[in-house]
């Protein structure tokens, strides 16, 4: 039965060569450690997929107040159902995305993947950093300790002191002159709209551009 619905499911959505398109890739021949290099993407987007799920059960409860903010966390942690595991589990996982994501690009550069005819591929994967980046900075904010608060000060600061258009970056990020109410939303807004929205954008491109290069093979020795 489960074998004529996804059948009939087929014929109506073509999910099958969607699969075969994204997900049966032929992964260059490698043996040892340099074959798990290859999983550092996959992994980058599994992650990306936790961040978003318990992002949206962190928002669920979520109050981006100064007022409120900082006690609707301790509220998840304490009064919603599996709250802490799932704050622990977002908190954690956004770190192990810049490490994985980092490794990814480290991967691509010292096996001169990055190389003809691969360049956009790889300028989305740099674009992507950015935004992960970004996710971990305006996210940083948003517990609004002391931790988070003067943390946030220092990096907007180091944001006004770019040439020319520094005080017009701190001023868009902290919504005028000091950090307040403005920043916290703003920041909530990056973080849950437009952040995700950039991501999902480069994404998109990035694994179109995978699939219609294919995936670069392992640099071996001239000898060899």
């Amino acid at each position: 039965m489960i074998a004529k619905f996804l059948s009939e499911l087929d014929e109506r959505t073509g999910w099958k060569k969607v699969k075969e398109a994204l997900l049966d890739r032929r992964i260059p021949e490698a043996s040892g450690w340099q074959a798990w290099l290859y999983t550092l993407g996959s992994a980058s987007l599994l992650l990306f997929a936790v961040q978003a799920l318990t992002g949206m059960l962190l928002a669920m409860n979520y109050v981006p107040s100064p007022d409120h903010a900082y006690d609707s966390i301790r509220y998840i942690e304490r009064e919603v159902l599996l709250g802490s595991f799932v704050r622990g589990l977002h908190h954690w996982g956004a770190s192990f995305m810049v490490v994985i994501v980092a490794l990814h690009m480290l991967r691509v550069f010292f096996m001169g993947a990055y190389k003809y005819p691969r360049e956009g591929t790889w300028m989305a994967g740099v674009a992507l950093f950015m935004v992960v980046m970004g996710f971990s900075f305006t996210g940083y904010l948003l517990p609004w300790d002391q931790k988070a608060y003067w943390a946030t000060a220092v990096g907007t600061n180091i944001a006004a002191q770019v040439p020319t258009l520094g005080p017009y970056i701190g001023k868009v990020l902290k919504g005028g002159d000091v950090l307040g109410a403005l920043t916290l939303s703003r920041f909530y807004a990056f973080h849950v709209l437009v952040l995700p929205a950039l991501l999902i954008l480069f994404v998109g491109l990035h694994l179109f551009l995978v699939v219609w290069h294919g995936i670069s093979e392992t640099p071996r020795r001239k000898d060899q």
